[in-house]
């Protein structure tokens, strides 16, 4: 079974999610910027989210996990509980 490890950042607009991304693009530290401002309690970990297989998380989380470059920031990434910024750390599949 494919399983990935990845980080977020969750906010509650996508021009804040487009802001923050800026910011980690131009050197902000993807942890620090986390522990800020995300609203998700993985935010006390730097949006760490651990390791978890295809499935496990919402589809658009999901879509994104299981396909996009692994160390590139993603989003913003729309779900029901709001915008998301995603990092793939590694992915087995």
């Amino acid at each position: 079974m494919a399983t990935a490890s990845a980080r977020h950042i969750l906010v509650s607009t996508e021009a804040k999610c487009n802001e923050l991304k800026a910011a980690i693009e131009n050197g902000a530290d993807f942890g620090q910027v986390a522990r800020e401002n995300s609203s998700c309690p993985s935010s006390r970990d730097g949006g760490n989210l651990g390791t978890f297989g295809r499935g496990q998380m919402v589809r658009e989380f999901d879509e994104v996990v299981f396909s996009a470059p692994v160390n590139v920031v993603q989003g913003p990434v729309k779900t029901q509980f709001g915008y998301h910024l995603l990092e793939v750390t590694s992915r087995k599949d």
